[in-house]
């Protein structure tokens, strides 16, 4: 069985809010790609949203690189970030990682959290990542939860299971709240988020009204039973 190892240390830093009032980034565009090339978004995605640990820096230069090569402008998406991260040096990074992440609920980093809310549903959710995990042959050994995004992404990239390939699109509402959260906050992790939603299919328009209603009134509340998730099983993934 592979093992997903996300390479995510404690947080820590000071507590600081930075919430900016933005309104609403622009839709973001497909992207056609070949699976490899969207296998390398998916990857660098989950590097550059990883936490900043030892060797992130590494990461970012590798990430720069990588990319480069993508379909237009996916390699300008990443290369803004990696150009901000550059420049701001590693403690910089880190730092604002934590508040950025870890000190606001809106840029929650685990995707279970849009759908389901703080709610009993909760655990449910994180059972369904887990079964996904074990039914694509994979493991984690990362002391993250099943949903954090960076292993989602990490998953994504290396699986070619059916299944796997609906969760980015069954979770599209939560990156498109996470990623008007970003934008809002002017925050330079916005045009990663922004190019995997690049590889994802178009929006329809009840994807649309179901992300916009998140971000005027947040997550649920309480939902009913695990088969009201918004992702679909397993078993219907491969019908």
């Amino acid at each position: 069985m592979t093992q997903i190892d996300s390479r995510r240390s404690p947080a820590m830093g000071p507590r600081r809010n930075r919430t900016n009032h933005r309104g609403t980034p622009q839709e973001v565009q497909p992207v056609h790609t070949t699976r490899p090339e969207r296998q390398t978004v998916l990857m660098a995605a989950s590097l550059l949203l990883d936490y900043p640990s030892e060797g992130y820096m590494e990461r970012v230069s590798a990430v720069a690189e990588a990319t480069a090569g993508l379909p237009d402008p996916l390699p300008e998406y990443f290369a803004a970030y990696c150009r901000w991260a550059a420049d701001a040096g590693h403690r910089h990074v880190e730092e604002e990682y934590v508040r950025t992440f870890d000190e606001q609920r809106r840029c929650a980093l685990e995707l279970s959290y849009y759908a389901v809310g703080d709610t009993r549903q909760r655990g449910q959710a994180l059972l369904a990542f887990r079964e996904l995990f074990r039914a694509a042959g994979f493991e984690q050994n990362d002391g993250e939860l099943p949903d954090f995004l960076p292993t989602i992404l990490e998953l994504c990239a290396k699986s070619d299971d059916v299944v796997v390939d609906h969760v980015l699109p069954s979770h599209r509402e939560g990156l498109e709240v996470l990623r008007t959260a970003l934008f809002q906050r002017d925050s330079p992790w916005t045009s990663v988020v922004t190019a995997i939603c690049a590889v994802l299919p178009t929006i329809d328009d009840a994807t649309r009204d179901r992300y916009q209603q998140l971000i005027r009134q947040g997550p649920p509340g309480e939902l009913v039973g695990i088969h009201d998730l918004p992702f679909p099983a397993i078993q219907e993934a491969r019908s």
